[in-house]
């Protein structure tokens, strides 16, 4: 994957975030975060030219480059971070306003039937068959009309957290499904399993607010 583009773009949109959150949540000092991200940005550079180019269609590219980042960062640290320390920092760095903004937005879309259709397609594309570092995905709509569920057998971010060394911190990633969709405004957040934590599949599950 070329670094110009989305990956250039993520790092500009997101490392002030991310430098100020070594700051507030993980409690290092102003110099040491400075230290940290320029680390953390040769790392994610490096780390964004070894991903293959994901198709077109693949609507999970940011998804790995978000990961990437937060990776590159992790490695930078100089010291492992807990999995609730890193769950805190990652959605604290991820949530600005901007992003607040877009969870908003896609809210408002949510259960349409462009929704729908762009979950079926992308269940029918089955990416993660051709890229280690995408996702399998099937739609399954609850019989009951409240929402549905996206179930994951193939999860790129745990291909790149093992590939990192990191797998044993990748539950703090999954945890910002539940931060994303109650900022979205339009969905109760449900899972009960993830491949991460030893789990058979990864379940997304989406039930209508009422």
């Amino acid at each position: 994957m070329k670094y110009i583009g989305k990956p250039a773009g993520m790092w500009i949109i997101f490392v002030s975030s991310f430098r100020k959150n070594l700051v507030e949540i993980c409690g290092y000092d102003k110099k040491m975060a400075k230290d940290i991200t320029c680390k953390a940005h040769l790392k994610y550079k490096d780390t964004i030219r070894r991903l293959p180019t994901f198709e077109k269609q693949d609507r999970f590219a940011m998804n790995i480059i978000s990961c990437a980042m937060l990776g590159a960062f992790i490695l930078a640290f100089p010291e492992r971070p807990s999995v609730e320390k890193l769950t805190d920092y990652y959605a604290a760095s991820m949530m600005t306003m901007p992003m607040k903004w877009f969870c908003r937005m896609s809210g408002k879309h949510k259960f349409t039937k462009e929704d729908i259709e762009a979950m079926k397609a992308t269940a029918a594309l089955k990416a993660g068959d051709r890229n280690p570092y995408s996702w399998n995905m099937e739609y399954l709509e609850y019989p009951d009309g409240s929402g549905y569920e996206a179930r994951f057998t193939v999860c790129g971010i745990c291909t790149l957290m093992k590939k990192l060394g990191l797998y044993d911190l990748t539950p703090a990633l999954c945890q910002l499904d539940y931060t994303m969709s109650e900022a979205g405004g339009a969905s109760h957040f449900i899972r009960k399993y993830t491949i991460a934590s030893g789990g058979p599949y990864c379940d997304c599950g989406y039930k209508k607010k009422v």
